[in-house]
């Protein structure tokens, strides 16, 4: 990619908006070789970017996804010691003399998705994701030290593995902890905000075919409403897009305060948002009509579109 103009257009071909900063962020990454760190609330496509990333690249796609208690086994290597143990047996059998060399070699490598990034082969690179790095533990970011800066793997008994292709590597951080200093260092930077209303719909009408255009506006204006509440858990663009999803599957194509009610659970995660979204509404009951079969909205006397819940 020749420009960030080019990023915005490469990934609006597969579907993902990119605004001026992430698109500016992604060239810098290509361009100077270097990780890209996003960071963001949950569900406002910081994954997505690094899906979209590999599809606009036309490259395989590896993931790993961080959780506590994450090790280097099941991170960047591991040895197969069942294939280790039967070679052992036949060799006894054989009467074949063992040592280190002929056991810990390649044959019995099994690659996880760091190594399998570094010792790609193929004719591109490959876009690397380590999806929610902040959910590990601070000692497996020091295992990534020599990765993000050098595109390197060392294993003890065989040496270091270099990347004739260094993949590109897109971390993202949901920022439930800080991040260590030298991981930061290795990395380029950039924050996706949660996106302003209009901006929401667009996005929403590529990921959901068939939502009429005044649900996808209603209920992104709602959601942008809703997060000014004191949730336990605000609904992000991933939560939108499952309820504009839900909502369309039953035929609404105007929000009504009843509609919201009967699918609350799509952005409401918790009992307590369940309860304080619903309590935002406009005067409504679960038994209210759905938008499908009447278009009169429930939270205006006169029958009008719902209006939004008041922080």
């Amino acid at each position: 990619m020749n420009n960030p103009e080019e990023v915005i257009q490469r990934l609006d071909a597969v579907d993902y908006l990119a605004d001026d900063g992430l698109a500016m962020a992604i060239f810098l990454a290509l361009r100077l070789g270097k990780p890209l760190l996003l960071e963001g609330e949950p569900g406002v496509g910081k994954t997505a970017a690094a899906k979209a990333l590999a599809q606009a690249l036309d490259t395989p796609f590896l993931r790993l996804q961080c959780y506590e208690g994450l090790t280097a086994g099941e991170a960047l290597y591991e040895w197969n010691y069942q294939r280790q143990l039967l070679h052992i047996r036949l060799a006894e059998s054989h009467g074949a003399a063992l040592d280190d060399s002929s056991l810990f070699t390649t044959e019995f490598l099994q690659e996880r998705p760091i190594l399998r990034a570094v010792r790609h082969d193929g004719p591109t690179a490959p876009v690397l994701l380590i999806d929610e790095i902040d959910r590990a533990d601070d000692e497996f970011e020091a295992l990534l030290f020599e990765f993000l800066g050098e595109a390197a793997v060392t294993i003890p008994e065989l040496g270091t593995f270099a990347a004739t292709r260094p993949p590109v590597v897109v971390l993202t951080s949901n920022r439930s902890r800080d991040l260590h200093d030298a991981l930061r260092r290795r990395c380029l930077y950039h924050w996706i905000p949660f996106p302003t209303p209009d901006r929401a719909a667009s996005i929403v009408r590529r990921a959901v075919e068939g939502a009429s255009d005044p649900l996808i506006r209603d209920a992104c204006e709602f959601i942008g409403r809703v997060r000014g509440l004191d949730l336990d858990k605000a609904p992000g663009l991933a939560e939108t897009i499952d309820w504009v999803s839900a909502l369309a599957a039953l035929g609404v194509t105007e929000l009504v305060a009843g509609d919201v009610l009967r699918t609350i659970g799509a952005i409401a995660k918790t009992p307590d948002d369940r309860d304080l979204i619903g309590g935002a509404l406009p005067s409504a009951s679960p038994s209210a009509p759905s938008s499908a079969s009447s278009s009169a909205g429930v939270g205006s006397p006169a029958g009008g579109p719902m209006a939004p819940p008041t922080p």
